[in-house]
């Protein structure tokens, strides 16, 4: 069963900055055992990627369209997943790994835009949010709605 579409909801990798991470490390993240240090998810928390190079990696495979089908379905925000894609940036937290820091490079922040906007273009009706707006978390470690506003979002 498939649902309609209802946000893009924005991340980040809670990994220290100028830290890059690659697919394979986000996969083993969230979908090894806990017995193995992960989260045990039958499928990894995010659409696509944005490395420090604003290069955009492609995780899970999605037809593109306004449904959430079951295969596409990633576990980004739990109570949200079955109507959400969601997208994550490479970095967000200081170098001391404590503090919640927007560390999101030049090119990630152009990545970001475009990919946003290119979004937005497909699907004017569905809501952009941060982490931070669903659920008690400082991820993406910046403030979406100001940000959207900035780039010209409303």
């Amino acid at each position: 069963m498939m649902s309609m579409l209802q946000r893009l909801v924005l991340h980040c990798t809670a990994t220290p900055e100028g830290r890059e991470v690659t697919s394979d490390e986000i996969r083993a993240w969230h979908t090894d055992p806990v017995s193995k240090g992960g989260r045990g998810w039958k499928q990894v928390g995010y659409t696509d990627m944005i490395h420090l190079d604003g290069s955009v990696e492609r995780l899970v495979n999605n037809n593109e369209d306004a449904n959430v089908d079951p295969w596409e379905i990633t576990n980004g925000a739990k109570g949200y997943n079955s109507t959400s894609r969601h997208v994550v940036y490479v970095g967000g937290l200081s170098k001391d790994c404590k503090t919640p820091k927007d560390t999101r490079t030049a090119a990630q922040l152009e990545s970001m835009e475009r990919y946003v906007k290119d979004f937005r273009r497909k699907f004017p009706d569905v809501a952009i949010v941060g982490h931070n707006e669903l659920a008690a978390k400082a991820c993406p470690s910046f403030n979406v709605p100001k940000w959207l506003q900035e780039i010209g979002i409303k």
